[in-house]
């Protein structure tokens, strides 16, 4: 049972989310499966901050916090990729090496900034 600071009796009725200014998603997919080997989503907000999750790539979803810097400064796909994503605590597996999640990172980031500002 997940407890986060309320009482047992207490009802949410509301979860808000900062509106952003753009957003996109993109996914290197496993061909068998269609799980993502690394799935990428950027998040520009109104306030010029950006937010990265990444999926696949790990053992849970996490945020490259480089990644994030670097795309708050410059919201570009040249800036995406040219960010260095450490290999610690990446998946590896039959299906893709810890050097290949390395570089699927910001190469999707890239194509999310890219579907990101299509819209």
């Amino acid at each position: 049972m997940l407890s986060v600071g309320r009482a047992r009796a207490e009802l949410i009725v509301a979860v808000e989310f900062p509106l952003v200014e753009r957003a996109g998603y993109e996914k290197f997919r496993n061909p068998t499966s269609h799980f993502a080997l690394v799935g990428v989503f950027v998040a520009k907000h109104r306030d010029g901050g950006v937010r990265v999750g990444v999926t696949g790539a790990a053992s849970s979803v996490f945020r490259p916090i480089a990644l994030e810097a670097a795309l708050s400064k410059d919201f570009s796909v040249a800036s995406a990729r040219s960010v260095a994503i450490a290999p610690d605590e990446l998946n590896e597996d039959m299906h893709a090496s810890v050097v290949y999640r390395t570089h699927l990172i910001p190469v999707m980031a890239g194509g999310a900034i890219e579907r990101a500002m299509s819209f």
